[in-house]
């Protein structure tokens, strides 16, 4: 029998070992998906006539999804929770499962939704596909329920560093999307291990994150400035919820065949395309560049764009937030540089990660995220921006699967004073 600190130590390298492994799985899937959606988004700029197929592909995806997708249905939000351990210790532990079939369903369906122009991101497929390839991964090698919630986190790190070339970024938020509020410890090393692991494999594929170094030359003026930025991503992060839930909410209640209400999401977008021009069909990311370029974005880029997408995602188009809540958050910043009198890739860098860091609850990790993309001058701006805008985004983020820990209302954790 090996001494306990012994023991403890072989178990840290075997997981960390073993998230090695997972990394590089995460980052060899992200890097297909993400190859693929690049030649679908090609693919619907050269050929502007298949946006008309995309009431097809809804109805095509949502019978799919309806009919044969199972858990399938609930998307990140099930890795997430299934990463989470039980709340009540005195209840049996029982092995996390993702259906083996989330991967192909969500790698398919988001390549259609952007051949067709849905409004929907890919980062979410990524965590999708790699959290749903970790479970058969490790099925044969039947670990304890906790050692196998460690792997889906070290996959949702691996997936969202290798996604965006944020090693550090992805490991805090495989650890900071779990719970609001709290950061799971226990997965540090796997999650880092496993980020790192895929932001190499991405790389060495030949997938390079372009790094922007921006000057920041920051004062009390600026400082209170970006606070307002803050709220304003903050609300933006709360609108993006509430539409989303009011729309889905809405389906429901009107729709009761569910294969339907994807049809109706697409006749919905192919309206607005009518109206407001292709800008905010599928990921968008021209918007994203004009904006760190320094071109002041419209007042209204961002709210199009969260209608666009709380349309798609609110009728069950399958896709993720990730990105298009990064557009959301950059055209926003650049939009109010104007006014507040900011430099505009400053305000729509520290923005583009604090929507997302507020829908999502990952405000730290949004923060990281913000530094290793941008340099360590963004380490104050963005810091300010998303803790402020997470701050005033609602309780419930857009991850149903994540758990409560906090709360945002200091009031409710204060001293009450006691009373004679």
């Amino acid at each position: 029998m090996l001494p306990t600190q012994l023991r403890a130590a072989t178990h840290l390298l075997v997981v960390t070992g073993a998230a090695c492994l997972i990394g590089a799985v995460s980052g060899l899937t992200s890097w297909a998906l993400f190859e693929a959606l690049d030649h679908a988004t090609t693919l619907r700029l050269d050929h502007t006539w298949l946006v008309w197929l995309l009431p097809a592909a809804a109805f095509i995806l949502g019978a799919a999804y309806h009919y044969f997708g199972g858990p399938a249905n609930r998307g990140t939000s099930l890795v997430v929770e299934q990463s989470l351990p039980p709340l009540d210790p005195s209840v049996p532990d029982h092995t996390p499962k993702i259906p083996y079939r989330m991967a192909p369903m969500i790698f398919g369906a988001t390549f259609i939704a952007q051949v067709t122009g849905a409004s929907v991101g890919r980062e979410g497929a990524a965590l999708q596909i790699s959290g749903s390839a970790t479970s058969l991964l490790t099925r044969p090698f039947r670990l304890r329920p906790s050692d196998t919630r460690l792997m889906l986190i070290a996959a949702i790190a691996g997936a969202f560093g290798g996604a965006f070339g944020v090693p550090m970024a992805g490991a805090i938020f495989g650890l900071e999307v779990q719970q609001t509020g709290r950061l799971r410890y226990e997965g540090l090393a796997p999650a880092l291990a496993a980020s790192i692991t895929a932001d190499l494999i991405v790389e060495s594929l030949g997938r390079h994150t372009p790094m922007v170094n921006i000057p920041v030359n920051i004062d009390w003026s600026i400082a209170l400035r970006l606070v307002l930025v803050g709220i304003a991503a903050g609300l933006a992060a709360r609108l993006f919820i509430e539409v989303s839930h009011g729309v889905k909410k809405t389906m429901s209640d009107l729709i009761s065949w569910v294969p339907g209400r994807p049809v109706i999401g697409a006749l919905a977008t192919l309206a607005l395309m009518l109206i407001f021009g292709r800008d905010y069909l599928g990921l968008s990311l021209p918007l994203v560049e004009q904006a760190l370029g320094g071109s002041v974005a419209s007042w209204w880029d961002p709210v199009l764009k969260i209608l666009f997408t709380a349309i798609a995602l609110g009728c069950a188009i399958p896709g993720g937030e990730v990105t298009p809540l990064f557009v959301v958050g950059a055209t926003l910043g650049s939009a109010m540089s104007g006014p507040l009198h900011l430099a505009p890739t400053l305000t729509a860098a520290a923005c583009l990660a604090a929507v997302f860091g507020a829908a999502a609850n990952t405000p730290i990790a949004c923060a990281v995220l913000a530094i290793e993309l941008f340099g360590a001058g963004m380490a104050i701006p963005a810091g300010i921006v998303c803790i402020v805008a997470y701050s005033i985004s609602p309780k419930h983020g857009i991850y149903e699967g994540q758990r409560h820990g906090s709360t945002k209302d200091l009031r409710a954790t204060a001293v009450q004073p006691h009373r004679s």
